[in-house]
């Protein structure tokens, strides 16, 4: 358990920082979270190809029909998680370029909007 606690602390402690930053408005508090978010989504995709790789891996050098029945269970279910995570990833890059906002990175939407 505590190696668990290390762990999670380490992996939190850029939201930590984030903490101090200044922050505003609420909106810049969505900014901070969609650029946390934006280089989460590549991390998390390449740790399921690694997973996937890791079953090939398991499937080439196992023995017995047990261990390459759970190989392939786990390059089936690295395959549906690559398969939903980049189709999911391309939904969001096409509903992006269809309603025009593609082009617009983490920011303050007051900005966005047109003056009074």
């Amino acid at each position: 358990m505590k190696k668990l606690l290390i762990a999670v602390s380490t992996f939190a402690m850029p939201f930590v920082a984030m903490a101090q930053a200044k922050v505003n408005s609420i909106w810049d508090l969505f900014a901070m979270a969609s650029a946390v978010l934006n280089k989460l989504v590549p991390f998390i995709i390449s740790l399921a190809v690694v997973y996937f790789i890791w079953g090939v891996f398991r499937y080439a050098v196992a023995g017995d029909e047990e261990k390459k029945k759970e190989a392939k269970t786990q390059i089936i279910w690295g395959i549906v998680g690559i398969f939903v995570m980049v189709s999911v990833w391309g939904l969001v890059n096409i509903l992006q370029g269809t309603f025009g906002t593609a082009g617009i990175q983490s920011g303050r939407v007051d900005q966005l909007l047109p003056p009074f």
